[in-house]
């Protein structure tokens, strides 16, 4: 193997940007850099105020704003309360893959008209927000702490599924293949609009699920659906 090629061996992989560095963002961090990725982290307050964040992730981690966050990352992570979508970075997400975490969640968020009507989904709110991006929706619905704890490998009989939702096929098998990296089977729920299907108050939502007993919740969802007048 020549020098050159063991270099690239070694080097870190992509870069993932993080808009929103609370419990998930700082978790899904955590396992970015166990799989060898470099981080941007970023919230609304600041980049002083993730230096211990930062000091823990260690080299592979660098605090920076959204615009940063959202500029030099290769995928970007928007993990923020739904309220605050609205000041996600547009320009500098153009052409990216932007992996959505959101839940709505009225009592924090406001009530938000076109999800009270069921007109629309999360996800679709953001890809509104970011017309020249690829929003997936995934890791939504797995328990914060768990995403460093449940993971297996390959084939594992145990290995827990997480859904995921998009229009873009692409971004959608770039995200499989993502989930597979961290340790997780994915299960593919459709397009955006089908994201309610794994909101909270679903049985696709916080349990740990295979990928059959998931395929199950998913449809589960939508035979509730179709029961309602």
């Amino acid at each position: 193997m020549s020098e050159n090629t063991t270099d690239q061996a070694d080097a870190p992989r992509s870069t993932i940007g993080f808009i929103g560095s609370g419990r998930i963002g700082s978790q899904l961090a955590r396992l970015a850099v166990a799989n060898g990725y470099r981080v941007i982290m970023s919230n609304s307050r600041g980049p002083e105020t993730l230096q211990d964040l930062v000091a823990e992730l260690g080299d592979a981690a660098r605090a920076g704003t959204t615009e940063e966050a959202a500029t030099e990352g290769d995928v970007v992570v928007v993990t923020v309360p739904l309220r605050d979508i609205g000041a996600v970075p547009v320009k500098p997400l153009a052409g990216k893959l932007v992996l959505d975490t959101c839940n709505y969640y009225p009592q924090r968020d406001g009530r938000i008209a076109d999800l009270e009507d069921e007109s629309t989904t999360t996800s679709e709110l953001l890809q509104r927000h970011l017309p020249g991006s690829s929003v997936v929706k995934v890791f939504n619905n797995i328990y914060y702490g768990h995403l460093t704890t449940d993971g297996r490998p390959a084939g594992a009989a145990d290995r827990r599924a997480l859904p995921i939702a998009g229009d873009d096929s692409d971004a959608k098998q770039a995200v499989v293949e993502l989930l597979d990296e961290f340790g997780f089977d994915a299960v593919d729920a459709g397009g955006l609009a089908e994201g309610w299907r794994f909101q909270r108050d679903t049985a696709a939502y916080g349990p740990a699920l295979d990928a059959d007993n998931l395929r199950e919740a998913l449809a589960q969802a939508r035979r509730y659906a179709e029961m309602q007048p």
